[in-house]
């Protein structure tokens, strides 16, 4: 009877036989070679030598389905940081609400708009490439290595889930400014009807933008996404102008207009109007439209080589146009000083076909990149990068640039698929003794992914364990590492 695995790429089961050739090995050269049996005498850990003692099939996927992970460990994984911190900036917001509803605290019913602004002006703050890359460089700086790993991996686990903070902020906005409105709809006689209907426009546009992001919607139809996230947005942001403004300009005790610039520039409401729209402008001056060169190795697959070095831990966003259809792919480079950095797009949509089709010769992108979660790898003194397909891209880079970072590769037909340039990337730059790649069509199946990362976490020292693969992938491996222990960090679809 066939053995049944789980396709960590395409989250399916599928029926594959396992060959009694499926065993360890740390390069492509090794695959097929038998694994001699050690005498059991301690090697040197994260060598190549330290992987001889694993019997043959000791890493090949097992017959039978594996058991799912307890509720408290996927209850743990499901309430992670970011709904932690949704929930936690929601509950503050919504006890100012009720206590200023039930007239306990009168400030905010005095300044509702501060209230609203305040809460909006840290939601778009947690999204701007600027401020994440600021709060990435000072953990980095300070806190690499030498301090406990609890506080290193609390750190990582914040900078990954600021998205919390931002989805909290953005709804508890809303929130206050349908306070705001209802507020105003009280004292209606005595407020004009264009400071009323300016709070009504911008109430909409918000409520759009939020639902637009809903992760349903996110993640199905990112066009969609998108254009009503980021063109309603930008309505909502004038049309909030046109609401602070009439309102500041309104003096209700003696309801008569006072339209003083120096009063208005003196209101909280103001300056958090100024600062959110400063920040929603600074990455579009990075915007350029720049050269590119496409390579495609296979129809599944456009390898797109851009200048400039980067960093690790980066990612990019790319159009063909200069205002909508951004898409975020991680970034491949050999450091800044190597004078190009690449990106993996895997066909999965229309624009990801197009780039296939009709490979262009310019792509736009902010040349401001944001940081991913691997950006705080210098935390770390030894890790584990694991990623299937496509999801190289995010994982490369940080094993190019470090030595203390092994790379795990699970992929099928990898080098006919993603072809020479990222072959010769991994090959030409890692040492054997750093990496292991996986190729499910050369071996005949999966791995025991679990088993396989177990081992390489003991032999190699590691203190975490980075994750790049689809939902189906990422959910495995994350409730193994839990069940095991082993401090991990998965993929997120939150951008």
């Amino acid at each position: 009877m066939p053995a049944f695995h789980l396709d960590l790429e395409k989250g399916l089961r599928s029926p594959v036989p396992l060959p009694p050739s499926a065993f360890l090995s740390s390069s492509p050269q090794d695959s097929g070679a038998s694994t001699p049996q050690g005498s059991g005498a301690s090697t040197p850990v994260g060598t190549k030598e330290s992987f001889k003692n694993i019997p043959p099939l000791a890493f090949a996927a097992k017959p039978k389905s594996k058991p799912k992970a307890s509720r408290a460990i996927r209850f743990q994984l499901w309430f992670n940081t970011y709904r932690k911190f949704f929930t936690l900036t929601v509950t503050l917001n919504l006890i100012g609400l009720i206590l200023a509803a039930t007239g306990k605290w009168q400030y905010p019913r005095k300044y509702t708009g501060a209230f609203v602004l305040g809460n909006l002006q840290v939601a778009i703050l947690m999204r701007n490439e600027l401020f994440g890359r600021f709060l990435y460089l000072i953990v980095n700086t300070l806190f690499a290595k030498w301090s406990p790993l609890w506080f290193r991996l609390a750190c990582t686990s914040t900078l990954q889930h600021l998205g919390g903070i931002h989805s909290g902020c953005a709804t508890s906005g809303a929130a206050w400014l349908v306070f705001r409105i209802v507020l105003l709809l009280a004292d209606f006689k005595h407020i004009p009807a264009s400071i009323v209907t300016a709070g009504v426009i911008t109430s909409v546009a918000v409520f759009i933008s939020i639902a637009s992001a809903f992760p349903w919607v996110r993640n199905s139809h990112h066009n969609i996404f998108e254009g009503y996230h980021r063109l309603v947005g930008w309505f909502g942001l004038v049309s909030t102008w046109f609401f602070v403004v009439l309102g500041d300009s309104y003096d209700i005790a003696t309801r008569s207009w006072n339209p003083d610039g120096k009063y208005i520039i003196h209101q909280q409401d103001f300056w958090f109007a100024v600062v959110m729209s400063i920040f929603v402008i600074i990455p579009w001056v990075t915007l350029r439209k720049v050269p590119v060169v496409v390579e495609i190795p296979s129809p599944k697959v456009a390898v797109v080589r851009f200048e400039r070095g980067m960093q690790q831990g980066l990612l990019a966003r790319i159009s063909r146009g200069a205002i909508l259809e951004f898409h975020a792919f991680g970034i491949i480079s050999k450091g800044r000083q190597s004078g190009e950095h690449y990106l993996i797009c895997g066909v999965q949509g229309d624009f990801t076909q197009r780039l296939v089709e009709d490979p262009p010769k310019y792509l736009w992108t902010r040349q401001l990149k944001f940081a991913g979660v691997s950006n705080t790898s210098n935390l770390y003194k030894r890790g584990i990068r694991v990623c299937t397909g496509t999801g190289l891209g995010a994982a490369l880079s940080t094993c190019l640039q470090s030595p203390d970072w092994y790379l795990i590769w699970i992929g099928s037909d990898q080098a006919k698929t993603f072809g020479p340039t990222i072959s010769a990337l991994i090959h030409d730059n890692l040492p054997a003794e750093q990496y292991t790649l996986w190729d499910s069509k050369e071996r005949g199946g999966r791995p025991d992914v679990m088993k396989l990362l177990k081992e390489v976490y003991v032999s190699w020292g590691a203190e975490v364990v980075f994750i790049t693969s689809n939902k189906g992938g990422n959910s495995e491996i994350m409730q193994g590492c839990k069940k095991e222990g082993i401090p991990a960090f998965g993929t997120l679809w939150d951008f």
